[in-house]
């Protein structure tokens, strides 16, 4: 008894020491976005001097904040709902088709996801250039290139969970009439809410803060994503930080809400997938 004591304790602690440890970074971000540019060269880590609220405004006028907010939001929500439609779908007939080839083409899914994105970046680009697809500072263009990217781990965690639905359920809707779609649409979608919710969170923080892929494929300014605007902050012989931190501050705020009103289905999304 005493030893199951001294082990919760021990537990706790390190679970403490780990919840200030992720939270550090929040702080420094907070703390620093109420600075000046003086005060955040001096003293990093500290309190601010003074609260200089300031730096919101300031900071949305030089990053075309709500532009590039509202680039991100269109580039978020498009690709998640074609990514969670296509991938769903995908996965709902390879669990339903028990072949050799839906196999196959399954462990194709897992292999894809071991491929850096770094080894096709360019090709891609080229790809999507003015040469070929002509997709290259299209808003279109980089969503299908998140679709590309995010089905692999999508297939894999819908294909998880998908082995959980009962097949009565759906015999059940075809004896009633239903055909494949409204099987899919009727009693499939409502039953996969779980790991939809937690498929559009993984690839929601993904997407919003990723700046790489952006990089390459949008280069014109009107439909640049939040993270490029960032790079507004950092000139050649200047660097505005505190207006850097507050611009961050703002950018998160929309996957935050998301992720507190979705958290109750993540980690019950995963679990089911996993178990099977």
């Amino acid at each position: 008894m005493k030893k199951r004591r001294i082990r919760l304790i021990v537990m706790e602690i390190i679970g403490l020491a780990l919840g200030i440890l992720y939270l550090v970074p929040f702080y420094v971000v907070v703390t620093n976005s109420l600075k000046s540019k003086r005060n955040i060269l001096v003293d990093t880590i500290g309190l601010p001097e003074t609260l200089g609220f300031e730096n919101y405004p300031r900071a949305m006028e030089k990053m075309d904040f709500l532009k590039s907010l509202s680039n991100s939001l269109i580039i978020t929500v498009l690709s998640l709902l074609l990514l969670i439609l296509f991938s769903s779908m995908s996965s709902w007939v390879l669990v339903r088709t028990k072949t050799k080839i839906s196999n196959a083409i399954l462990l194709l899914f897992v292999a894809a996801m071991m491929i850096p994105f770094q080894s096709v970046m360019l090709p891609l680009v080229n790809l999507f250039g003015v040469d070929k697809l002509n997709l290259v500072n299209t808003r279109m263009g980089i969503i299908i290139m998140y679709i590309g990217f995010g089905s692999s781990m999508s297939v894999f965690l819908y294909h998880g969970f998908m082995k959980t639905i009962p097949l009565d359920l759906e015999l059940a809707a075809s004896i009633d009439g239903c055909n494949p779609v409204q099987t899919f649409v009727y009693i499939v979608l409502p039953l996969i809410k779980p790991i939809s919710v937690t498929v559009a969170i993984l690839n929601g923080i993904w997407i919003w803060n990723d700046f790489l892929l952006p990089s390459l494929v949008l280069q014109d300014k009107a439909i640049r994503t939040i993270p490029l605007a960032a790079q507004y902050f950092f000139g050649a012989f200047s660097k505005d930080w505190h207006l850097a931190m507050a611009g961050l501050n703002l950018a998160i705020i929309p996957i935050i809400i998301f992720y507190i009103f979705a958290q109750k289905y993540i980690i019950k999304g995963v679990i089911s997938g996993a178990i099977k």
